[in-house]
């Protein structure tokens, strides 16, 4: 792990007053933090513009590919099997087990089915006839990577103060484990549920988020936001702009290409975008259907948690009077995953 301590900065008077519920919640989460002075601030971020900021000297970044890769690794060492480029095509709940179809024609049969589905979150959950109570709207992150000239142009992680209306950070500057700096993401609306480029749609997805009465409250009441983030898509120098709001030096030619990524946000019937951790549960699994930031940090606690659902579910199935339901229960927890 790298240590790169975290600040939050507000480049403009109405948004200071934001500053207060997050150095309220750096308390709950017993965190080290500073108030910093607009001098303070550019005398540890001298690049970064802003009226003061919230300094978290305990933040850091790791690779998450190399930790994922690890966690693979001790998987498989532990007598797992992985199975890539498989699609799920069918899912059948039963007294003892779930059976798991692939479009490849495979077929896995489990006692309990432990679904992190992502972007498919909604879908897995109905393949079991059941009702998820949301539906998942995909919003593309998109990223530059800095010129290699400005990978010092920051010390530590750097976020504006995000709007407390959207459940997103805000385009923010990173400095990763390699030492090249990102900025980013956005939040675009992707018109296909893995739609990581631009120029990729998916008619059937895109007629799916336009009938759906949830996500058009979405954007019905998030119309001007969504117009703006769809033109700082289109137009660099608009993105350019958000960045420049506090760290004004940079320049249309040092943002760079980087890999977008595309987030899985819940939204419920009523048009509200879920911002919680939500876990969907059957007789037979337990689904993950919505892992807001700082969800790959909050990777080990949400494991543990899992685990402690399954054993519940193993010793309710071992009761020899209990009948199969296919019904659901809801969960959401967030204060536990953010310690």
């Amino acid at each position: 792990m790298t240590s790169a301590a975290k600040c939050w900065s507000p480049p403009h008077r109405w948004r200071w007053s934001g500053c207060a519920p997050w150095w309220d919640r750096t308390a709950a989460n017993g965190l080290q933090r500073e108030w910093l002075s607009a001098g303070e601030l550019r005398e540890r971020e001298p690049n970064i513009t802003g009226l003061g900021g919230i300094f978290v000297p305990s933040s850091g970044i790791v690779s998450y590919r190399e930790v994922a890769a690890a966690m693979a690794k001790n998987f498989e060492a532990k007598g797992g099997t992985i199975v890539y480029n498989a699609e799920v095509s069918a899912l059948k709940e039963h007294a003892s087990g779930v059976v798991i179809r692939t479009r490849q024609g495979g077929e896995y049969e489990a006692s309990t089915l432990i679904a992190c589905s992502g972007l498919m979150a909604d879908r897995l959950v109905k393949m079991l006839g059941v009702d998820p109570g949301f539906i998942i709207c995909p919003f593309r992150g998109e990223y530059f990577q800095l010129a290699p000239q400005h990978n010092q142009i920051v010390n530590h992680l750097i976020y504006p103060i995000p709007d407390p209306a959207m459940p997103f950070l805000g385009v923010h500057l990173t400095r990763m484990i390699d030492g090249s700096v990102t900025v980013g993401p956005n939040a675009v609306l992707a018109l296909k549920r893995e739609g990581y480029r631009k120029r990729d749609i998916s008619l059937a997805d895109t007629l799916e988020i336009l009938t759906s009465p949830g996500i058009r409250r979405v954007l019905q009441n998030n119309l001007r936001s969504g117009l703006g983030e769809m033109k700082n898509s289109l137009c660099r120098s608009g993105y350019l702009r958000l960045v420049q709001k506090y760290c004004p030096s940079l320049t249309l030619s040092d943002l760079r290409p980087w890999p977008a990524g595309v987030r899985a946000q819940a939204v419920s019937p009523q048009g509200k975008l879920i911002d919680d951790f939500l876990f969907v549960t059957t007789a037979r699994s337990i689904h993950t259907c919505n892992a807001p930031s700082p969800a790959a940090t909050s990777a080990i606690p949400i494991g543990a948690h899992i685990v402690s659902k399954v054993q519940s579910l193993l010793a309710s199935q071992s009761n020899p009077g209990r009948t199969l339901r296919a019904a659901r229960s809801v969960e959401t927890l967030h204060a536990a995953f953010t310690r």
